[in-house]
């Protein structure tokens, strides 16, 4: 039997609604929409279960439309949307109480500040570790987004709020396309060392160098994540369409379904949908 899948990195672009000023530069994504619609389409008989809407970094503050529009979506359980991770500004103190206290009223799971588009100084600051703690106290979970460098800030911020649950999106962003193993390797071991800290397999194929996104070719970092995290501290994402910067999702699904294959069924089952379930607080729906 395939096991299902719980994509917890499900991006969805509506560039009707919202601007993605982010993607302008990115040709696979510029002005094109990628819809609810779309996900349905692409990933149909390949048994994913469930997703979990990711934020996708709206302008300005269009962040609350967006999570009121990704609410609306989750209404309708033909969408299997059971969750979403939220934008959110920790770094401002004016109305950070009020955007926890609508989370469970949105089906917002978890929070999201993308801190590779920001001053390395900003995640160091009182102001936002403050907030982050309010975000663990809340028993929300927050995903880190930063680029393989600024792992050891990653480090920095997970040290300094050890209530939170924590998820490091994409494998810590590694550069695979270059072959660049270390110094990311120990960055990740040193982080899979705090056990608030989760690791989430999520798109990586984008890292990839053109036409090169095998299961070969990324092999290399799946094995070292699964070393230093273990199967219950991994959770599985598509990252879609910004994997299709380097494959496409069905591409993608494959490439996991060979990498959950070498496991046994209990670890398989921890990556595509258990893990997941127990750290966002969500449940599959019934088949």
């Amino acid at each position: 039997m395939t096991i299902s899948l719980l994509d917890t990195h499900q991006h969805l672009i509506y560039p009707d609604r919202f601007g993605y000023d982010w993607a302008a530069g990115i040709d696979v994504l510029a002005g094109k929409a990628f819809t609810i619609e779309d996900y349905e389409t692409l990933t149909e008989g390949l048994g994913v279960a469930a997703t979990l809407f990711m934020e996708v970094d709206v302008d300005g503050d269009q962040r609350f439309a967006e999570s009121d529009f990704i609410a609306e979506l989750s209404r309708d359980p033909a969408n299997r949307l059971i969750g979403q991770i939220a934008a959110i500004r920790p770094e401002r103190d004016e109305g950070f109480d009020a955007e926890l206290e609508r989370a469970d009223a949105l089906g917002i799971v978890g929070f999201r500040r993308v801190l590779h588009v920001v001053d390395d100084a900003m995640s160091q600051s009182d102001t936002f570790r403050d907030n982050i703690r309010k975000i663990g106290a809340a028993n929300k979970v927050y995903d880190i987004c930063v680029a393989a460098r600024q792992l050891p800030i990653a480090l920095d911020l997970a040290r300094a709020c050890d209530n939170t649950t924590l998820v490091i999106d994409h494998c810590g962003v590694p550069d695979i396309a270059g072959g660049a193993l270390d110094p990311w390797r120990g960055d990740m071991a040193n982080l899979a060392a705090l056990p608030h800290v989760n690791c989430k397999l999520s798109g990586i194929l984008a890292y990839t160098a053109p036409g090169s996104g095998s299961y070969e070719t990324v092999r290399p970092w799946v094995d070292h994540v699964l070393e230093v995290f273990g199967p219950d501290r991994i959770v599985w994402g598509s990252d879609w369409p910004v994997v299709d910067m380097g494959a496409d999702l069905p591409t993608w699904i494959a490439v996991t379904r060979r990498i959950l294959g070498g496991l046994s069924d209990s670890e398989a089952t921890a990556i595509a949908n258990a893990s997941a379930q127990r750290i966002y607080g969500v449940s599959l729906p019934a088949a």
